[in-house]
């Protein structure tokens, strides 16, 4: 597999696997991903959340790590990169709210370049209006998000992806084995 350049695109209160084990995963397989933020720079960190399925009606959430931002949100040009992830959990409802982080979005649908969104990474595709006759799955809380922004909500086990094109889903991170396997796939095409 030839190495890319991989744009990562979080926030304060990301989630915490959803955003390092993507990260570390694909350097460790030779990728150079760029984690960024709006209004941080290269050095900066984020606030992770855990959440957890431990029965109750919804996930729970508790205190996760500070990661640590290695590229420049100010800088960044996304026709540099090969590849988007979008990770979940609380960031992506702010983060949608950006229309520069929506033009970065919209750059790799518009060129087609493989996109990775886990969880509630599908608000922030919605809020860019990229999932028009897509099949996208998401945490199940986003299916009207989803709907709402023309894509066909794909219901899957916690454990399960689906890739549609050049955009891989999953509901969380279970299913970051069959998440990313699918998203690697995609970068060596």
């Amino acid at each position: 597999m030839s190495s890319k350049r991989i744009l990562m695109i979080t926030g304060d209160y990301t989630e915490d696997y959803e955003t390092m084990v993507p990260f570390q995963a694909l350097m460790a397989v030779g990728h150079q991903v760029d984690a960024i933020c709006p209004g941080k720079s290269t050095g900066d960190s984020v606030a992770t959340a855990i959440h957890d399925f431990e029965g109750d009606q919804t996930y729970s959430e508790k205190p996760g790590h500070r990661f640590a931002l290695n590229a420049d949100f100010a800088s960044t040009n996304p026709a540099d990169y090969d590849a988007l992830v979008v990770p979940g959990g609380r960031a992506p409802e702010y983060l949608r709210l950006n229309k520069e982080v929506l033009t970065m979005v919209q750059h790799f649908f518009e060129t087609n370049k493989p996109v990775a969104a886990i969880c509630h990474g599908a608000q922030l595709l919605a809020a860019a209006k990229v999932l028009e006759g897509k099949r996208c799955s998401a945490y199940p809380a986003c299916q009207p998000e989803v709907e709402l922004a023309g894509g066909e909500f794909v219901g899957l086990e916690v454990t399960e992806a689906v890739t549609d094109g050049n955009l891989v889903t999953a509901p969380a991170w279970p299913a970051h084995p069959a998440w990313l396997a699918q998203f690697m796939t995609l970068l060596t095409k």
